[in-house]
């Protein structure tokens, strides 16, 4: 993109590159002149969706359900999401406050644009999910970034968040489990951050996905306070990435200006992802434990496998699908390496650099393949290491 070029906007131009899809399509690229290459860069399930969601959709297809919808969306969906979040954490959830969105990503778009005025500030985990930055951005705001160190398991820290906090904070946003790091956040430092008085939008895309005893799930914000939103959706932990739906929950309040954008900017979440959906959270559950099941196998093996090529990891990943290790040892350029073991070593993997200033030195591995890919992963970086 010609960054000069006057068409451009000043907010366009600040939007940085995706580096773990530029990586992934330059990965494309090779393949399609012939080239094997192992994928550990991307955050998507190499599962295919479950047969109850194959079902929902063929049926609703041939009933001729491809419609519009309501705004907020269907309402038998909206009525399931409630329930759910009575079913895993024991709150109750009017319906009326869920809005049905394209994905996580259409959920935070509408937020950005209901809290946003020009200058004012997001508070954002570093590292965080390298989208976030640009979400504020785009919105002609500010992403402050609050440190979140690997000396700590990458856990927050509500007190240096609370440093951060100025008269034009608008929202301080928590991602747990997290991407990259894969920590999951506890009852208490949530409750310590939803205590600061900004408001707290709580990113939980990977719920679902932990990997421990029964007393790590992950808590949702709801647990904590009602007073936050909620951005969750379907497509990491049912394998549903191309359907692009999630959904938002908000304070009743503020359902009503979120509609208003949602009418206007997206009209409605995709009728058939919303079918899909409610297919996913009636019937499931078998499909989400199979997969989970697989996934912690994965990480068993990614991670003894990079420990013994002598990658340091600072903490086992507690959730979602990814290990986040320590690469400054091979090069502290984490892109340049990153485009190196991809260029030579024929694997993908996401430089830290993506996912904020203090990710840089780190590589982000995904266990979103199967155990042979990630084997086969492992003997072309073990073999590229000794060259």
């Amino acid at each position: 993109m010609n960054r000069d070029d006057p068409r451009i906007s000043a907010s366009a131009r600040e939007v940085q590159p995706f580096l773990a899809m530029e990586i992934f399509e330059r990965s494309q690229e090779l393949e399609s002149q012939g080239v094997d290459v192992v994928h550990l860069e991307v955050g998507e399930p190499d599962f295919n969706v479950p047969g109850c969601v194959d079902r929902a959709i063929r049926e609703a297809v041939e009933a001729g359900k491809t419609h519009y919808t309501h705004s907020l969306g269907m309402m038998d969906l909206r009525e399931e999401v409630a329930a759910y979040y009575g079913r895993r954490y024991g709150v109750a959830i009017d319906a009326g406050r869920v809005l049905i969105t394209g994905g996580t990503s259409g959920a935070l778009v509408l937020l950005m644009a209901l809290l946003l005025e020009a200058g004012d500030e997001v508070l954002l985990p570093n590292p965080g999910y390298a989208c976030y930055d640009n979400f504020v951005r785009t919105f002609h705001g500010k992403p402050t970034g609050y440190e979140v160190p690997a000396s700590t398991g990458f856990h927050y820290d509500p007190v240096l968040i609370g440093k951060l906090i100025s008269p034009r904070s608008k929202a301080i946003l928590v991602n747990s489990p997290s991407n990259p790091t894969a920590a999951v956040q506890d009852h208490s430092t949530l409750e310590e951050i939803a205590a600061l008085g900004v408001p707290v939008i709580s990113d939980e895309i990977y719920h679902g996905l932990e990997y421990g005893a029964a007393d790590t799930r992950a808590v949702s914000m709801l647990e904590v306070t009602d007073e936050c939103f909620v951005v969750d959706g379907l497509s990491k932990r049912y394998a549903m990435t191309g359907l692009r739906v999630g959904w938002l929950i908000a304070p009743q309040s503020l359902v009503a200006p979120l509609q208003r954008l949602q009418q206007n900017l997206f009209v409605c979440a995709s009728s058939l992802a919303q079918t899909a959906a409610i297919a996913a959270l009636r019937e499931a559950d078998e499909d989400l434990e199979r997969m989970t099941e697989q996934y912690s196998k994965r990480r068993e093996v990614l991670y003894n496998g990079l420990e013994a090529l002598g990658f340091p990891i600072p903490c086992k990943p507690m959730g979602a699908y990814y290990i986040f290790a320590q690469a400054d040892h091979l090069d502290s350029d984490s892109l340049r390496l990153a485009k190196r073991i991809l260029e030579e070593a024929h694997v993908g993997v996401t430089p830290g650099i993506d996912f904020g200033s203090r990710a840089e030195g780190w590589l982000r591995f995904s266990f979103a393949n199967n155990i042979d890919n990630i084997n086969e992963a492992l003997r072309r970086l073990e073999k590229w290491l000794k060259t």
